[in-house]
C-alpha cells in the first residue's frame, strides 16, 4: 500500500505490486500493477476495492510506503517507491 502525499497532506493511497493472476487478463503474471485510489479495504477477506471498481486479492502481507505527488507518475511507470527514494537522493534535485 502506497500513500500519496502533497507535502505532508495525505491525497489518497493506491495499491502497487506485481500480479500473480488476472482472471480478466488485464496484466500478465509478474507485471507491475498501480491502482486508482483505494476505497474500501476489507482486511479479513484481504480484499481491496479501487475508486475504478477493480477489485484485488491481496496476497503475503506486503509493505508500506509514501510517495509525494511529484513522483506519482514514475509509480504508474512502474518505478518502485523505493527506486523513487533512490531517484530523489541524486544531487541537485538531478531527475525532478
Amino acid at each position: 500500500m502506497v500513500s500519496v502525499f502533497d507535502d505532508e497532506e495525505l491525497i489518497g493511497k493506491i495499491l502497487w505490486g506485481t500480479c500473480e493472476e488476472d482472471e480478466t487478463y488485464r496484466f500478465s503474471p509478474g507485471s507491475y500493477i498501480s491502482t486508482s485510489k483505494v476505497e474500501k479495504i476489507f482486511p479479513n477477506k484481504r480484499l481491496i476495492i479501487t475508486a475504478s471498481g477493480s477489485c484485488y486479492k491481496l496476497i503475503g502481507e506486503g509493505q508500506k510506503a509514501q510517495v509525494q505527488i511529484i513522483d506519482f507518475e514514475l509509480l504508474r511507470n512502474g518505478f518502485s517507491p523505493e527506486q523513487i527514494t533512490q531517484l530523489n537522493l541524486a544531487p541537485n534535485g538531478f531527475f525532478h
